[in-house]
């Protein structure tokens, strides 16, 4: 999957439990506007729906479901820029000028999308890790 999908998916579920949520939700709505200008209103009413499942999830600590929000919303970002490849740099606006200043409000940013690539050769190790790492070499 195209990685400004993946990562303005994520952004997204993470921007909904932020107080900067608004202005985010009116630009995603807009972006969707431009291509399927019929389905604007079930979007915004599914981002409300959305927004509530992130903020009880949160709540009760329950960082899977929010993780499998986040997948559903980039599976949609994917078939948005399906439809219409052209809106790839408007996807990269929106997590730039909406969605990132949103979780940097909120605070440190708990999940980000990593490319990681390694190669090796012979007897060569490679240790890659998006976060901690504990290595127990016996």
């Amino acid at each position: 999957m195209d990685p400004i999908v993946l990562a303005a998916g994520t952004a997204l579920v993470g921007a909904m439990a932020t107080d900067s949520w608004e202005g985010a939700r009116a630009a995603l709505v807009a972006l969707w506007r431009r291509v399927h200008q019929d389905q604007a209103g079930a979007i915004e009413v599914e981002l409300a729906q959305v927004r509530a499942q992130v903020i009880a999830a949160r709540g009760a600590g329950n960082t899977e479901a929010e993780q499998v929000l986040a997948g559903n919303w980039q599976l949609r970002l994917r078939e948005l820029l399906a439809t219409d490849p052209t809106l790839e740099g408007d996807l990269r606006r929106l997590l730039d000028e909406q969605l990132a200043p949103a979780l940097a409000a909120d605070g440190p940013i708990e999940s980000a999308m990593i490319t990681m690539r390694a190669k090796v050769s012979g007897h060569g190790r490679v240790y890659q890790a998006g976060r901690d790492q504990h290595i127990i070499d016996r």
